[in-house]
């Protein structure tokens, strides 16, 4: 499968290169950054730490998606916008691990996906879907008799909070109780609060060091407390789970996909 990486010169961008290149069945045909990026010029597998691959960092997307199969975007809203209406037009396979993404993005992306597979996951590791996927079970189970709070934490440099993931998983569990997690959302708390709202989805989000990914769920009840947690500890797992996602993608009809539907586990 001719793959293109976007973002090629940042860190997610860099362990695509690298797991691409060690993919059976996948081969980097482009590496996209923005027209100001020093990296333009550079070959893909030497900006990636490998051996040279021959294929030169570039800023033309448009005609790098004309001869690909599939695109690798954990990029930024507004460029990842830009690539969903490129894949669209040349109808090739488009793996989203973008995080931060509004309303207003994902009805772009759903209009997008009506001619091109998008698969889009906050987080395309495999424990932490099927984490998403016991946490919507647990909470369909025990009901609003337990609180449920989202804790997460990563490295300093991550710019949006709650992460994807988190969102992710409060989505899961809000889904599990039937409910919209906009509405049961409880994204800060600050001096006097007063109680803890009934049936509220609480979030809270730690930065520091160089924390890969650390994601619980805490279901808090009267006198007992259950915790789902998953702790990433390289990278190169949500690289592997994104090639994943496209090798799928490949004999998908167009259409907006999760992990869940590319792992088989929408149903747990």
């Amino acid at each position: 499968m001719r793959l293109v990486v976007v973002g090629a010169a940042g860190r997610m961008g860099r362990m695509l290169i690298k797991a691409v290149a060690e993919t059976g069945g996948a081969r980097l045909v482009a590496a996209i950054e923005r027209p100001d990026s020093p990296a333009l010029g550079e070959d893909a597998g030497r900006l990636a730490g490998l051996g040279a691959l021959d294929v030169p960092v570039t800023a033309d997307a448009l005609a790098a998606f004309a001869a690909a199969d599939g695109v690798l975007d954990f990029t930024t809203p507004a460029a990842t916008e830009a690539f969903a209406g490129l894949a669209a037009q040349a109808r090739i396979v488009h793996v989203v691990g973008t995080t931060g993404l509004t309303e207003a993005d994902l009805a772009k992306l759903e209009a997008a996906a009506r001619h091109a597979v998008i698969v889009r996951s906050g987080n395309m590791s495999l424990g932490v879907n099927l984490l998403a996927a016991l946490v919507r079970r647990v909470a369909n189970t025990l009901g609003e008799d337990f609180d449920i709070e989202v804790v997460e934490m990563h490295h300093r440099m991550k710019v949006d909070a709650p992460s994807g993931t988190a969102l992710m998983l409060g989505e899961a569990a809000a889904a599990g109780r039937g409910v919209s997690l906009k509405e049961a959302s409880d994204r800060g708390r600050d001096g006097i609060t007063g109680p803890r709202r009934p049936g509220a989805i609480g979030f809270a989000a730690l930065r520091g060091g160089t924390v890969v990914g650390e994601h619980s769920v805490v279901f808090a009840g009267a006198g007992e407390r259950i915790e789902l947690t998953h702790k990433a500890e390289d990278r190169s797992l949500f690289a592997r789970g994104a090639i994943r996602a496209a090798l799928w993608g490949r004999s998908a009809k167009p259409g907006l996909y999760s992990m869940a539907d590319v792992l088989g586990i929408a149903e747990i």
